[in-house]
């Protein structure tokens, strides 16, 4: 490790994840790692993803707030968070059936949790370099030395580090061109990665239809049309606010507009799915300075597992930089709370014991795989499934496939047996040989996703099982990915 750098930790970043893992190096090290973070906004505006705001779906889990309070001390509350839901429903594309998707949380305001954020980080001594840009990090012996970048008046920087943390985002030019051998992926598959956009409204209920707003639950809405190869989503900020929008893949968007001899973009279809919702009308951008600058605007957004390594000599990558959101529902708030929890408990560990090596951080893939991971890989599978069936077959489905039992597994974060849709199951002949592909489909991505989930719970101890244990894992994915062609065709 570096003798007498300008700080222990450069966190390049200071959004969610950056800012919550430079809290949880302050609290492990019990304030005394020298932390800065590096964030290209200004200080009144920290965390804000681009000039247009803070875009995010702002919902997050209990589960998650709970797990931050236990292991760092932070409890967040009003005005940080919002609104509480009591779950989050998935509803048909015929609107006729729902699942309860998981348990109680929160709608953030995220431009005011970042303002709270900075001043956790700042309790345990973290410094702030504000509207900068890091560019590049520098290396020496095959260990990262430093970062160096341009602050917003032209002038450059760069500081020496025994570790840095890139929390910039999924496109991150730092990840991209890490200096130094590693067993971290560079680059994100095109079809991997969603273009996702909301607005933030007040409005006035023209009507009581819980399928389309409500006050106490979150609702998804899958559908082929309005939202090809993603979902679309109406998150209650109050009895009178919504945070509303979609997620599409490129690609199922311009096989949706093929099909249908349209043009539309991710921007039309935000307002058509807006326009349609019998109950939000008269809607307006809020004006209060708690939501200005960030009520409206698009961002890309990762839906594959994490990344498969995300540590190298001196090196770690966080939140959206290592593709935390879930795949299933490109929610990233609560990845990026465990992530950056576990990062900062294993760099201050490693600042302590003097050692940033790739060995030393390893934990860091090992605690959050164990705690948060192992499931991101079969939720991979299962969105691909998705976006290989119609809304004829997912209204089928989730009607006369998914049981009791399916739902609770859904709830608590684990892989649907779909037991509904064995052959074996007399009761429900008819039901499995009128849909008998569906069937067998579903039947695939349970067997599948337990295979997965048991190679990601034996995720390698030590960096030198990686290749054989990868190795395993790209050839379960690489067979469902030739198995789940995309649809060519939305009904």
């Amino acid at each position: 490790m570096m003798r007498n750098p300008d700080y222990d930790v450069v966190i390049a970043g200071g959004g969610m994840a950056g800012l919550i893992t430079a809290a949880s190096i302050g609290y492990n090290s019990k304030g005394k790692a020298r932390v800065l973070v590096v964030d290209r906004n200004h200080e009144s505006e920290p965390g804000k993803k681009t000039h247009n705001g803070w875009t995010c779906g702002d919902a997050t889990s209990k589960r998650s707030l709970d797990y931050l309070a236990e292991h760092i001390g932070i409890r967040y509350g009003p005005p940080e968070l919002e609104h509480p839901v009591k779950g989050v429903y998935v509803y048909s594309p015929d609107r006729k059936t729902k699942v309860l998707f998981e348990g109680e949380g929160y709608l953030f305001n995220r431009k005011l949790a970042p303002r709270r954020q900075v001043d956790d980080a700042r309790k345990f001594g973290t410094e702030f370099l504000f509207r900068a840009t890091a560019e590049k990090l520098t290396s020496e012996g095959g260990y990262i030395t430093g970062v160096s970048g341009r602050k917003s008046d032209g002038s450059g920087f760069s500081y020496t580090a025994k570790i840095v943390i890139d929390a910039t985002g999924s496109s991150s030019v730092l990840r991209r061109f890490l200096p130094i051998p590693s067993m971290i992926e560079k680059e994100i598959d095109p079809d991997d990665v969603v273009g996702t956009g909301r607005y933030i409204m007040d409005f006035e209920p023209a009507m009581d239809s819980r399928e389309y707003f409500d006050p106490d639950y979150c609702i998804i809405h899958l559908d082929q049309f309005i939202a090809p190869a993603g979902y679309a989503w109406v998150f209650p900020k109050g009895k009178k606010k919504v945070n509303i929008g979609l997620g599409i893949s490129k690609s199922g968007l311009d096989r949706r507009n093929r099909r249908f001899k349209m043009n539309d973009n991710l921007q039309s279809l935000i307002d058509k799915y807006v326009a349609d919702n019998p109950v939000i009308k008269k809607a307006e951008q809020p004006h209060a300075d708690s939501d200005s600058g960030n009520t409206k605007w698009n961002w890309q957004v990762p839906v594959r597992r994490h990344n498969d390594c995300m540590v190298a000599n001196g090196f770690a990558v966080v939140g959206d930089s290592a593709w935390m959101p879930r795949p299933i529902d490109a929610g990233g708030i609560s990845p990026s709370i465990y992530g950056g929890t576990i990062l900062g408990k294993v760099v201050a560990e490693a600042v302590e014991a003097g050692d940033a090596g790739e060995g030393s951080l390893w934990r860091y893939n090992v605690e959050y795989m164990n705690t948060h991971g192992y499931p991101m890989a079969s939720f991979e599978v299962l969105r691909r499934y998705l976006q290989t069936v119609t809304n004829e077959q997912i209204n089928y489905g989730m009607k006369h496939f998914l049981s009791e039992e399916d739902v609770t597994a859904i709830t608590e974060r684990k892989h649907p047996q779909f037991n509904r849709a064995r052959l074996m199951n007399p009761g429900l002949w008819f039901r499995v040989l009128s849909q008998l592909s569906l069937a067998r489909g579903l039947r695939y991505t349970v067997a599948k996703s337990a295979s997965l989930v048991d190679i990601n719970l034996a995720y390698p101890e030590t960096p030198a099982g990686f290749e054989a244990w990868k190795k395993r894992l790209g050839q379960e994915l690489r067979e469902t990915v030739e198995k789940f062609k995309p649809l060519d065709v939305a009904n």
